[in-house]
């Protein structure tokens, strides 16, 4: 038998295992996970999520959810309760609920060391001004007017802005660094900024805020934070975070950078997601179209389906496009072994059964989960007026057309053999009404009839059924990579990305649904229960195609 090959680490990995042997960290690792409550959260945050608790758990250690809150005019409690519901739902646990405005006071006596090493001084420039004095890439920046005052003005002016002496944009705190310096991010960089905006924790007990290059690293340093992981984007960031580390003396914690996720068919800016919900593209941020979490929990995806994509995706150095499949690949792969069938009839059209009785109805027992025995086996009415799929008839069928059309046989699903007699059309052409004979010696499980037939299509119970509106979902953009794109990309929404059926006919066990756990409606695909549900008004969504067709419909 061959040997199961062990897992490869992949690059953060392979640095913690290094430090631990090194023993650099004898109390262990400490990573964290740091969202601004600035919006919901989504799939690429999912990424980062199982990857700083994925390494905690993986080597003994602990991760903090510490919510980056510095700048109060886009921060909602909303966010943060959402935030926290998608971490905990995705199966991790945290060992801290922090804030960064949990460190203000903290973070502003830092300021305050800096100021009086004569690292730091209070600009009265304009930021149009500052802009224009840091230079280009390729021309060295000029100093501020103000960049040479003392110490005792600077922490002066520092104290009458926290006190709230000043207008927003009258007065910034900016680093001394170095106004020649090949990285921009190191030419004097902002440390705090004026805005006398209400906080949703601190209310207005502060009007200056610490930008996040200043307020990151310290408290990543003072959470005693070991493996500091970021997106590739904050690569350049990272001279300046080590600078102010030195130069206060403090934990010297270490950022690491990898790639972030992009996927087809979508974006993944947070800015643009609220556009989409501002402008009502979607019906909100959990809309089933949208790459938020809660979108996807909605739709029906696991926590294991998309523990599983970030997994298969890795931690690369390199950005690169992920192709929506994947993912969705996941969520089939799970839910083909976890999700109970049923019937579900989206276009229907009527069958008879002309030979059986009138008025009969009778139990037939339909297994739930072909890969799961356990799950039992349910009770499923039948009765001479059945729905079928109005495509699993054809007036004048091909050669190897396996479903129902004059003359053929076919069996429904648990229940008879039928051969198709006649059928009535409309006045459009279209069909109307098939008539059909069913064998009473052909009852699934009891076949004696000896008759062979190749397909098998699912029905309901005219009687007996259920009316449920269900929602199809489709890619959001009609372009897959939309990073080129820009505010341009509300160009290529695609209009087919939601169909809604209005009349589809459910078997009564779907009563008994549950909301965001998704079921197979049987050679249909897989659908959840939605909380728009209401007594006598089923919806549910389409969480994914039973097979990609995506792929094969564009070729």
């Amino acid at each position: 038998m061959e040997e199961l090959k062990p897992k490869s680490l992949n690059f953060l990995e392979e640095i913690v295992q290094v430090d631990l042997a090194a023993g650099k960290y004898p109390q262990g690792i400490f990573t964290r996970f740091p969202p601004e409550p600035n919006g919901y959260l989504h799939i690429g945050h999912a990424k980062s999520i199982c990857l700083n608790f994925g390494l905690a758990q993986e080597f003994g250690g602990k991760t903090n959810l510490r919510f980056d809150d510095t700048n109060p005019i886009t921060e909602e409690t909303e966010y943060v309760e959402s935030i926290k519901k998608d971490v905990a739902w995705l199966g991790f646990s945290w060992a801290n609920e922090l804030y960064t405005s949990d460190y203000f006071e903290t973070l502003f006596q830092y300021a305050v060391q800096l100021i009086e090493k004569s690292l730091a001084y209070v600009d009265d420039s304009s930021a149009e001004e500052i802009a224009a004095q840091k230079g280009t890439p390729t021309i060295p920046g000029v100093p501020s007017p103000f960049r040479n005052r003392s110490v005792e003005e600077n922490v002066d002016l520092f104290q009458r802005m926290r006190a709230g002496e000043f207008p927003d944009g009258a007065k910034v705190l900016r680093a001394k660094i170095d106004m020649s310096h090949p990285n921009m991010h190191m030419r004097d960089p902002f440390m705090y900024r004026i805005r006398h905006v209400e906080h949703h924790r601190t209310g207005n007990a502060w009007c200056i805020y610490p930008m996040y290059d200043f307020a990151h690293g310290q408290s990543d340093s003072m959470e005693g934070i070991t493996h500091s992981i970021c997106t590739l984007e904050f690569d350049v960031h990272r001279p300046l975070y080590d600078w102010f580390i030195e130069k206060l003396e403090i934990f010297p914690t270490h950022q690491y950078e990898f790639a972030r996720l992009n996927l087809s068919h979508t974006v993944m800016s947070k800015r643009k997601l609220l556009q989409l919900v501002n402008e009502k593209i979607v019906h909100g941020w959990d809309d089933p179209r949208m790459p938020t979490i809660s979108a996807l929990r909605r739709r029906g995806f696991t926590p294991a389906s998309i523990q599983n994509f970030c997994e298969r995706i890795g931690v690369a150095k390199r950005d690169n496009l992920i192709d929506i499949s994947l993912l969705e690949f996941c969520i089939r792969e799970d839910l083909n072994k976890s999700a109970n069938r049923y019937m579900a009839v989206l276009d229907p059209v009527k069958l008879v059964i002309t030979n059986y009785p009138e008025g009969q109805t009778e139990d037939l027992l339909i297994e739930n989960n072909p890969e799961d025995e356990s799950t039992g086996k349910r009770s499923v009415p039948f009765s001479r007026e059945l729905y079928i799929e109005r495509e699993d008839f054809m007036v004048d069928p091909p050669k190897k057309f396996f479903r129902l059309g004059p003359g053929l046989n076919v069996r429904l699903k648990g229940a008879y053999i039928i051969q198709c007699g006649n059928f009535e059309l409309n006045e459009d052409g279209s069909v109307k009404e098939i008539h059909a004979t069913y064998i009473p010696e052909s009852k699934s499980g009891q076949d004696t009839s000896g008759i062979h037939v190749k397909g098998t299509i699912h029905w309901v119970s005219i009687p007996h059924a259920e009316v449920a509106e269900v929602r199809l979902f489709d890619r959001l953009l009609i372009v897959e990579d939309a990073s080129e794109l820009g505010d341009d990309f509300m160009k290529f929404i695609n209009p087919e990305s939601l169909q809604v059926l209005g009349k589809v006919y459910v078997e009564p066990a779907l009563r008994e649904a549950q909301v965001e756990k998704a079921v197979q409606f049987m050679r249909k695909g897989y659908f959840c229960l939605d909380k728009d549900t209401k007594d006598g008004h089923l919806v549910f969504n389409r969480t994914v195609t039973l097979k990609d067709t995506w792929a094969k419909q564009q070729k």
